[in-house]
């Protein structure tokens, strides 16, 4: 059945049919549907809901349902993510699954309510403290903002970590046909016999990030970087139309939307042009993106930031394609024209 529904409430429905009970947020925009949805959805469903007094306090009632057992969620835009670092990285030490959901805004700073891209960093590589990992994904419709919240809850049980949804704000309140099965049911369902549910008939047990003994906590470091090395597997990475390409643009989330309308533009113009989407940014398809690289001489990166995943990209393509980046910040979004424009004009001269 189809549904017409924002990202953001999308979002909150795959979380719902994942079996989400315990939400906790703070009003942010251009997230605040989602928190909206959870208030009304959770009590529908006999769940949980919460608005916290800060972000901090949100990502550590997170912690406490999750070390409880529930499946657990928060969401936030970019500044409130900000301040749940410090959580996501004690998530992570203690080995706590949930999912945390990040509607991109503009930044640095407050900066403002307009969609953007600018947390790749922050999000792939671990805005907080620590070695850790999570896995990361980017969803670009209204359709995979269910898909993939819905997966995240599994992905968060199956690795005993915390999962991102990175979303951006143009697609978290964009409106769209959305279809769902209405009998699905929570997937991935594992044992949790750590979580504390009272200790009565067992031994008392203590989940934690703080180990001061000599060693401990470089041992529990290693076995924690088996197991990002393990999630590796999860990369997922859509193509199209690479084979045979002149270029190849890469795109997430909004922007590989955009990205795929310019492919049409540049075949008018005689350049064939492929798209690689990254659907989970960490891991990130370097093998995908490298094998490409090594029959198309040029790529294009368009990114609504001032570069971020054009690094990844140009690490994995390493010295076998030339590497373009056409960006703008702060709720600029690069326009059609203005990535084929800058396509078919360095064409003219490299194509």
């Amino acid at each position: 059945m189809k549904y017409l529904s924002t990202g953001n409430e999308a979002c909150g429905e795959g979380a719902i049919r994942a079996g989400c009970r315990f939400y906790a947020g703070y009003p942010i925009t251009p997230q605040n549907e989602l928190t909206a949805y959870m208030a009304r959805r959770m009590e529908e469903t006999d769940g949980v809901f919460i608005q916290a007094e800060s972000e901090l306090a949100a990502i550590n009632m997170v912690f406490g349902a999750s070390a409880a057992g529930a499946r657990a969620m928060t969401s936030s835009s970019s500044p409130g993510i900000s301040l749940k670092q410090e959580g996501i990285s004690y998530m992570a030490g203690a080995e706590l699954p949930g999912v945390i959901v990040n509607v991109m805004r503009g930044g640095p700073g407050l900066g403002n309510i307009a969609g953007s891209q600018a947390d790749y960093f922050q999000a792939t590589k671990g805005g907080g403290h620590g070695d850790y990992r999570m896995i990361v994904l980017a969803p670009s419709t209204g359709q995979e903002m269910f898909d993939l919240t819905y997966e995240a809850f599994a992905l968060a049980d199956r690795y005993n970590n915390p999962v991102m949804v990175l979303a951006d704000g143009m697609l978290g309140q964009m409106m769209e046909p959305i279809e769902f099965d209405d009998n699905i049911k929570p997937s991935g369902i594992v044992e949790k016999p750590w979580a504390m549910t009272g200790a009565k008939g067992r031994a008392a047990g203590s989940i934690k990030s703080l180990l001061l003994k000599d060693g401990v906590l470089e041992e529990h470091n290693k076995k924690l970087q088996e197991k990002y090395t393990s999630m590796a597997k999860e990369v997922r990475c859509e193509t199209v139309d690479t084979d045979g390409a002149d270029v190849i643009l890469v795109a997430y989330g909004s922007m590989a939307r955009i990205a795929r309308e310019c492919m049409g533009i540049l075949a008018e113009h005689g350049i064939r042009a492929g798209l690689i989407r990254p659907v989970t940014l960490w891991p990130f398809p370097y093998d995908v993106i490298r094998g490409i690289a090594a029959k198309c001489p040029r790529f294009f990166v368009t990114e609504m930031s001032a570069g971020q995943m054009v690094e990844d990209v140009r690490l994995a393509v390493q010295d076998d394609s030339k590497v373009s980046f056409c960006g703008r910040m702060g709720g600029g979004v690069p326009s059609v024209d203005e990535i084929t424009e800058q396509i078919i004009g360095s064409g003219k001269k490299k194509i």
